[in-house]
Order: structure tokens, then C-alpha cells, then sequence
């Protein structure tokens, strides 16, 4: 027979009677609410990615039809992007004369990015790139003149228009070692460890799932490639930006809301292995950041002031390198 003191301290488990705790369901999910979030996060990752689809494949329009250029943030239009509204040049004036004139001007007109990614990548002949969304093709037409001969440039776009522009943009320029391809940045149509150097131009900002982006990265470059991203952060707590501005489509198409901070791009890429990590600021978007909030969700008044001030939108350079080995960070 059991002491009574001993009893006391047995688990209730080894007793009759045992009865589990109640189940708290403030916090619990169980199979199918968990899926039902997930589903419903899918959706929500799928209605963005269809906006931007759209949105983009309208830029690719006015370009082919010769009606305009293209801006990163534009306001919608007729054919979805139309720079004359709005009047941004979010790549402040990256691309040198000599650059833009080795090209077809539809390459540069359907431009949407936010600084030069080739300048930043320091190419060399016979490596590999692959741009991320390449859109028109501008970078991987610069791209493809600077690692040849020998080398090759991939773009990548979800987009059929942008496909169209950047084929057409390809033929013009004779550059027979340059591909586009179709699919999506979250899952790259390439094998691992096949380019020496991935670039991108504000694209990786428009992702839902951008631990993706830059783990399908880290995944095709081959050991010791680079990693050279021409894109939008927020050198503030993005927390203060008006809720309204969060949640536009609008402003997240626009490469606005999207943004990272720049210390959550940081920790992104070291998280997925790449070493010798940088962000550095390029220029600064107080008002056109004002500007483009009060057209895409925003109040266009105090509060987007405020946002515009004390959570600043900047262009930057973001590196990182794969280890030569891996495990060797």
C-alpha cells in the first residue's frame, strides 16, 4: 500500500481517474483552423502577386504600344503604370548615358527599379547572372555585355508582357547570350549552384515570401557567388506607417509597402547563409514617399507626413556572399 505522502507526490497520470488539463483554446489551432490560415494567407499571396502581375503587365503595354514610359510607383492608368501622373524616377538617375544608349529605348522606358544592380555586381567576363524579375530587360542587356565573352545573363519574370518587351528588347540588341525565362522569383527555374552572381531591381520588396526569394537565391548561386539587389528598405520601424498605407494593394505594387526594414533584410540573409552581409542607403524618398502614400491608400495629409519623417523610404544596395563551403560562415 502506497504512503499517503508518497501518493501526493506521484503524477496524476499514474492515478485513477487521471483527467488531462482543460484545453486552452485561446491559443490553440487545430488541423483545420491551422490549414484555414494558411489557405487563407495563400490567397491573400496570391490576390498581391495577381495585382502586381497586373499592374506590371500594364507597364509592358505602354511600352509595346509606344503610348509612354514606365515608373517603379507610378499611379494606375489605362494600361495600369503611367510615369507621366506621377513623375518619380525611383532609380535616381542610375544608369549612365552611355548605358541607356547601347540599348533600345524600350529597355529603358519600361525600367522600373530603384537603382543599377549591374553597376553594383561588378561583373566580369565569363561568370553567370540571373536577374530576379527582370521586367523590359534592362539589366540583363547590360548584364550580358559585361560577362562576355563567355558568359551569360537569365532573366526571370512571371509576366507574359514583360516577357514579350524583353524578347523583343533582346533581338534588337543582338544579344545571343542573354535568356529570358518565365516563372516565379519564390520558386527559380534553375539548378543549384548554376550562377555566379544574382541581381535584382526592386522586385524582391513586391514578394510575400521573401525568406523564399532569398533562400531559392542562396540555392542557385554556385559557392563563393555573389548576391547584388538594387532595392526599397525603410530605415525606421515600420510599424508607425499608417495602417492604411499597410494594406493598399495599390501601395504594395508600387513597391511601397512591401519594403523591408533594412535591419529584417539584413538578418533575412544571414538567416539563409549568406555571409559578408551589407545595406547600404543610396538615396532617401521623403516626398516622393509623401506623394506616392496619399495616392495608393494614405491620407496624402498628416499622417503620411509623419511616415514620410520618421520611417523613411530609401533605395539600397543590399550584398551578401554564398561561403565557399558551406557551414563555413
Amino acid at each position: 500500500m502506497l504512503d499517503a505522502n508518497f501518493r501526493e507526490r506521484l503524477p496524476s497520470r499514474t492515478l485513477g481517474g487521471y483527467r488531462p488539463p482543460a484545453l486552452d483554446r485561446s491559443t490553440h489551432l487545430d488541423l483545420y483552423s491551422h490549414q484555414t490560415k494558411l489557405i487563407g494567407r495563400s490567397a491573400v499571396s496570391e490576390e498581391l502577386r495577381e495585382h502586381v502581375r497586373e499592374r506590371y503587365a500594364g507597364a509592358a503595354r505602354t511600352v509595346l504600344e509606344g503610348t509612354g514610359s514606365a515608373s517603379c510607383c507610378g499611379s494606375a492608368g489605362e494600361h495600369g503604370l503611367d510615369s507621366e501622373a506621377l513623375g518619380v524616377d525611383w532609380t535616381g538617375g542610375s544608369y549612365s548615358a552611355e548605358e541607356r544608349g547601347g540599348l533600345p529605348e524600350a529597355a529603358g522606358a519600361a525600367s522600373l527599379g530603384c537603382g543599377n544592380p549591374t553597376a553594383l555586381a561588378t561583373l566580369s567576363p565569363g561568370e553567370v547572372v540571373l536577374d530576379l524579375g527582370s521586367g523590359g530587360g534592362i539589366d540583363v542587356l547590360l548584364s550580358a555585355k559585361r560577362v562576355s565573352p563567355g558568359g551569360k545573363a537569365y532573366g526571370l519574370d512571371m509576366t507574359d508582357e514583360m516577357l514579350e518587351l524583353a524578347e523583343k528588347n533582346r533581338a534588337e540588341a543582338g544579344a545571343e547570350n542573354a535568356e529570358f525565362l518565365k516563372g516565379h522569383i519564390e520558386d527559380i527555374p534553375l539548378p543549384e549552384e548554376h550562377v555566379d552572381v544574382v541581381i535584382s531591381n526592386c522586385v524582391i520588396n513586391l514578394s510575400t515570401d521573401k525568406h523564399r526569394v532569398i533562400s531559392e537565391a542562396f540555392r542557385v548561386l554556385k559557392p563563393g557567388g555573389r548576391f547584388a539587389v538594387s532595392d526599397m528598405v525603410f530605415l525606421g520601424d515600420k510599424s508607425k506607417l499608417p495602417a492604411k498605407l499597410v494594406r493598399s494593394m495599390e501601395a504594395w505594387s508600387g513597391c511601397v509597402s512591401g519594403a523591408l526594414e533594412k535591419d529584417e533584410y539584413e538578418e533575412l540573409l544571414r538567416d539563409a547563409g549568406f555571409e559578408d552581409v551589407s545595406v547600404g542607403v543610396t538615396h532617401t524618398y521623403e516626398e516622393e514617399f509623401a506623394e506616392v502614400s496619399g495616392s495608393c491608400g494614405g491620407s496624402g495629409c498628416c499622417d503620411d507626413t509623419v511616415a514620410a519623417t520618421e520611417v523613411p523610404l530609401a533605395s539600397a544596395f543590399i550584398r551578401g556572399r554564398k561561403p565557399v563551403e558551406r557551414g563555413t560562415l
